[in-house]
């Protein structure tokens, strides 16, 4: 089979009258034409605007800011008018748009104009007009094709969501994505600010909050032993700083205060607030905890004092009050709150969440604010004001928008930029399945249950950065980015000019924005990957090899004598067969030569083709729930990593090759098992043991099949450790299910590789 090999050709080249130009810009913008001569700028080039606009000024720097910092390029900024060739920005209420955030961009032999009626569109046209001077490579002078751009959103919220609560980042870090959603045309940063884990905003009538309920110790540190805890939190003048530097970017900052559920560091800091009166810890472990707020008039007090000074430092229309997976145990085991239900004359917890989401809706509304909620806030009613957030897929945003309530779309997984971007062995952190960037650039967030009418209460998509597993900038960054391209111009562009394979083309100068701006993207989309048949392999000595990406796009080139690949190097048209051993090195470029993404690597040996790393074992029947971790919950670097299931402590081996085969080695690691997971608690699978600790048990064929192999785990020392053992000899090609039997109570075993080696490799335990 042939494998598709260069860049797709259609794009926004082929959109642009068949000129055979190339306009890199991301989003595509609604309405571009080529025609003209190119104009070229220099350092000698001013960006002109009118002498008493300045809205027009303030844009006219950041533009120069940004073009200095990414393309060496120093442009002056003058007051008009143009004295000659120059970059012009100019409001004009006259402009031949109509949107607040559209805008004209025209280039002509004798410049650059942009023209908005608003600051907003002004703004987005000097992106744009970033973008056309921000080609891959070089400095210095640029030729800017002559272009003529009307473009103006296709939803007026453009979201991303960050979550501050689980792991922590600092302002500097928080401002290095709002650049980005700015350079993108993203306009609303969600900001989630309190959870279980931690309270990140600083309430001055409550100092407790975050005294106490910013900082948690790690799971498992033991009762009274010091140790070193983990948090931070934003000051208000933080705060004001943050919102501040957002809306210079038009960037509007909706906080998100979490009720009545995932409340555990609140209650930590003020137990008066919780059901039980007891206090708990700020919460080291993931999941759904089961900590809810008091439904009593003083907590509500709290809580509205708390909104107080959350409006006084967000201007932002929206204010978010989570309302997800609040699990109404505590609830339904207290007299006092089944008192306070049918005083209310409630007949259900989930209506007195929804009295609960009405108090603060009604309060916020008295407040010129408005709610927003997950749409676990339709559950038992919802104010009529309110507007519904749906993380559960899209049926809450159906259902929202049938009754006539404003929705935002950001569902999971399909939005959720904690799911990992590709199953490949080298990725980092996050959930599984994966959702690629192909995936994301084709999310429509209009369901199309939807008529005329109830699509209008659409106001948009976001994407959402959980944290659990999200430690460092440089995981959020890796979960992000490119994605953030492919949301971006699902939100802003017109159905009918998305265009995947034009997107595809018009990346590698945003990838090299990034690398201008010290990003760390994935580029799991274009990485190459290596693959073979195994078990043909190991019996003849030769490996037939297939080359392929996620993308299916731009040029593989390959080595099989240990070098780098280049575009000299051989490029891939069919599989290629090799004698092992080898190491096969592969790429793939763009048109132009420069690399997608870094070069990949396989060793094909017998040893390497025997091993199977954490990505390359299945789940076991039974559950698909797929995580990938690090060894600690708050890990510094992106590796190594464990996929595991927190339900069923047990992984497949697929397809071994057992002849000639006489033992086993597994590289393991002990994990905490920090995960809460109320009421599906019941579906973690306990696998009986034969001592206390438990043992790692080898099944042939299925987790019932004949037992191999028995490896007892050890009862301390370090976390990492490798198991190794004899195998009971098989002949032929079988699976191996690799059982943990230790206590459900204690901790997760993860395992990093297994290897099936030859029998005289057979040996016991080792450290």
């Amino acid at each position: 089979m042939r494998t598709v090999v260069c860049l797709a050709l259609a794009g926004f080249a082929a959109l642009a009258h068949g000129t055979g130009a190339t306009v890199d810009v991301i989003p595509m913008p609604a309405q571009v034409t080529v025609a003209g001569d190119a104009f070229t700028v220099s350092a000698q080039t001013p960006i002109v605007v009118d002498a008493d606009d300045v809205a027009a000024r303030r844009t006219a720097d950041y533009l120069a800011a940004l073009t200095a910092r990414t393309r060496h390029l120093s442009l002056q900024v003058t007051n008009g008018p143009a004295q000659g060739p120059a970059i012009v920005l100019k409001r004009d209420a006259q402009a031949p748009v109509s949107h607040a955030e559209g805008y004209a961009l025209d280039v002509t032999s004798q410049g650059i104009r942009v023209v908005a009626r608003e600051e907003a569109g002004l703004f987005y046209g000097a992106i744009t007009a970033w973008q056309l001077l921000s080609p891959a490579h070089g400095s210095g002078d640029v030729q800017v094709p002559a272009v003529h751009i009307r473009d103006e959103p296709r939803f007026a919220w453009r979201g991303l969501m960050l979550d501050s609560a689980r792991h922590f980042q600092t302002t500097a870090e928080v401002r290095t994505i709002i650049d980005q959603m700015a350079q993108h045309k993203l306009n609303v940063l969600h900001w989630h600010l309190t959870d279980d884990q931690g309270w990140r905003i600083e309430i001055k009538r409550y100092p407790e909050l975050t005294r106490i309920g910013a900082w948690r110790t790690p799971p498992g540190a033991a009762e009274g032993v010091p140790a070193t805890r983990y948090g931070g939190f934003y000051t208000q003048d933080d705060i004001r700083a943050i919102v501040a530097y957002a809306a210079d970017r038009h960037i509007v900052v909706v906080p998100e205060i979490d009720m009545p559920g995932h409340a555990q560091a609140a209650v930590a800091s003020y137990p008066e607030l919780g059901v039980t009166g007891k206090r708990p810890p700020v919460s080291p472990d993931w999941g759904v905890n089961p900590y809810l707020y008091n439904v009593d008039d003083a907590t509500v007090h709290f809580l509205q004092n708390v909104l107080d000074e959350v409006m006084a430092l967000f201007p932002s229309t929206y204010i978010h009050v989570g309302g997800d997976e609040a699990v109404k145990d505590q609830w339904k085991a207290s007299a006092a709150v089944q008192a306070r239900m049918r005083a209310l004359g409630l007949k259900s917890e989930n209506a007195m969440q929804s009295w609960f989401i009405g108090q603060m809706g009604q309060y916020l509304n008295a407040h010129g604010r408005r709610l927003i909620g997950w749409d676990e806030i339709l559950e038992g009613g919802l104010p009529a004001s309110a507007t519904v957030m749906s993380w559960r897929g899209t049926q809450g945003a159906i259902a929202a928008a049938k009754q006539g309530h404003d929705v935002v779309l950001s569902p999971a997984p399909q939005l959720y930029l904690d799911q990992m971007q590709s199953d490949r062995a080298d990725e980092t952190t996050g959930r599984l399945p994966s959702m690629s960037l192909e995936s994301y650039y084709a999310f429509e967030a209009v369901p199309k249950q939807l008529s005329a009418a109830q699509a209008q209460h659409v106001l948009g998509m976001q994407a959402n950065m959980w944290t659990e597993h999200m430690p460092t900038i440089r995981h959020v960054e890796h979960a992000v980015f490119p994605r953030m391209d492919a949301l971006a111009e699902s939100a802003w562009t017109p159905v009918a000019s998305r265009d995947w394979h034009g997107f595809l083309d018009r990346l590698p100068t945003q990838l090299a924005h990034y690398r201008a701006q010290d990003i760390g993207y994935a580029d799991s989309a274009f990485a190459a990957t290596i693959e073979v048949d195994r078990n043909a392999a190991i019996a003849s000595g030769r490996a037939s090899v297939t080359l392929s990406n996620q993308a299916k796009t731009g040029s593989l080139h390959y080595t099989t004598d240990g070098s780098l690949p280049t575009a000299s190097s051989p490029l891939y048209i069919t599989p290629f067969s090799v004698s092992l051993p080898t190491t096969v090195k592969a790429v793939a470029l763009g048109p132009d030569g420069t690399q997608l993404a870094a070069p990949r690597e396989r060793v094909l040996d017998v040893a390497s083709l025997n091993t199977r790393s954490t990505g390359e074992l299945e789940n076991c029947p039974g559950s698909d729930f797929r995580l990938r971790v690090q060894p600690t919950p708050d890990a510094t670097t992106l590796a190594p990593t464990y996929l595991i299931n927190v339900f069923d402590n047990c992984r497949l081996y697929r397809t071994a090759k057992l002849d000639g085969v006489g033992a086993i080695r597994v590289d393991t690691v002990r994990l905490p098992r920090n995960y809460q997971l109320a009421h599906d608690q019941k579906l973690v699978v306990a696998h009986k043991a034969g001592t206390l600790q438990g043992e790692l048990v080898v099944h042939l064929d299925s987790c019932k099949g004949r037992v191999l192999a028995t490896l007892p785990l050890p009862k301390d020392g370090p976390a990492t450790f490798s198991l190794q053992g004899a195998l009971a000899r098989q002949a032929g090609v079988h699976d191996l299910c690799l059982v943990f039997t230790s206590p459900i109570s204690g901790p997760l075993y993860g395992i990093g590789a297994a290897a099936l080696l030859p029998a005289a490799d057979s040996a016991g335990t080792k450290r």
